[in-house]
């Protein structure tokens, strides 16, 4: 049983077959964190493979050595293997099975230990060590903190550093929300060790399509919608507009920031039809927590400035809910 930071080092000091998994649909920090962990115990000599349950998007291909990760909805046989000779699981960014569905009937039954590294409310009890804060901004932050409690941060490798810098932008919309002095400093820390800052943040945000200039000119032009008296706006996609310019993921990462540019909204959605449900990204300015607006009303969570969440309503439905929800936070909205 792996309790404390001390027996997990103690477990890690013979060589183990270790699987790292993250949520589906992974975002930057869920590949950022897997892949800087990995690298970082393949360097002590263990066995690592990342297992993920659904693809990644097409616009993290330079991540290194993304390539290496086994993903589940394209080669069943080996992701099954690999989770059935693993003698230890990291499970980042993400608190409960569902985030990780297709994998949990090869996980669950599997007794080696299972340690989690994540940011987000709430977790469920499936692990035997959590490594988890949710002040933090990032796994990736938390990932910097484990290889820290491991006294080894000085002599961490520029990739493991690449990876954890790139988690961290993604997570933090650029250091916009969910930031601390003493994450600065660990990013200064990353700079001193060799990382090329501008060269992450160009890959990370200067390789647009000319279908994703062409989408955001739509979104913006013809599916945004403000509400003055709420201080709020969304903007709407739905699933005509998948099919019209073949959005894939990763293509609407960061659409819902331009609602966030104008003066005088302080939160805003952008919301997604999907084949059988609707889907809503949150943000918002200062102290007011679409956290609560995600857990209360879309069955989902996340961060006091950033949350998402679901409902199972058409899509002019999911809007008009969206709109009926606003007033009960217009006081605060307001402030």
């Amino acid at each position: 049983m792996i309790d404390s930071i001390n027996t997990l080092r103690e477990y890690l000091s013979e060589k183990r077959k270790i699987v790292i998994t993250s949520h589906r649909n992974p975002d930057g920090d869920a590949l950022g964190s897997s892949l800087a962990l990995m690298h970082y115990l393949q360097a002590k000599g263990h066995e690592v493979t990342v297992v993920l349950p659904s693809e990644y998007p097409d616009n993290f291909d330079w991540l290194h050595d993304v390539q290496s990760c086994v993903i589940y909805d394209v080669d069943k046989e080996a992701a099954k293997q690999h989770i059935e000779a693993a003698g230890l699981f990291f499970f980042l960014d993400f608190n409960s099975y569902d985030r990780i569905d297709p994998l949990k009937k090869f996980i669950e039954p599997n007794p080696a230990p299972k340690v989690m590294i994540d940011h987000h409310l709430h977790p469920d009890d499936i692990v035997d060590f959590s490594f988890c804060r949710t002040d933090a901004s990032s796994t990736c932050e938390l990932i910097y903190d484990f290889i820290d409690a491991f006294g080894e941060a000085d002599t961490m490798d520029v990739k493991v550093a690449d990876m954890i810098y790139v988690g961290v932008i993604t997570d933090t919309g650029s250091f916009s929300y969910s930031t601390s002095a003493a994450l600065y400093k660990k990013i200064g820390h990353l700079k001193d060790l060799g990382i090329d800052d501008y060269d992450l943040h160009d890959k990370i945000y200067n390789r647009m399509a000319i279908k994703n200039l062409q989408l955001l000119g739509h979104c913006l032009n013809n599916r945004m919608e403000l509400y003055p008296e709420f201080k709020a706006g969304l903007i709407y996609l739905t699933k005509e507009d998948y099919k019209t310019y073949d959005i894939q993921r990763g293509d609407t990462e960061g659409i819902i920031s331009y609602v966030m540019m104008l003066k005088d909204v302080k939160i805003a959605a952008f919301i997604r039809e999907q084949p059988t449900l609707t889907k809503i990204s949150l943000r918002s300015k200062g102290d007011i927590s679409v956290q609560e607006i995600a857990k209360n009303h879309f069955n989902g969570g996340g961060h006091k400035n950033a949350s998402g969440g679901m409902v199972y309503k058409k899509l002019d439905d999911a809007i008009a809910y969206f709109k009926r929800v606003l007033p009960r936070y217009t006081e605060k909205i307001k402030e």
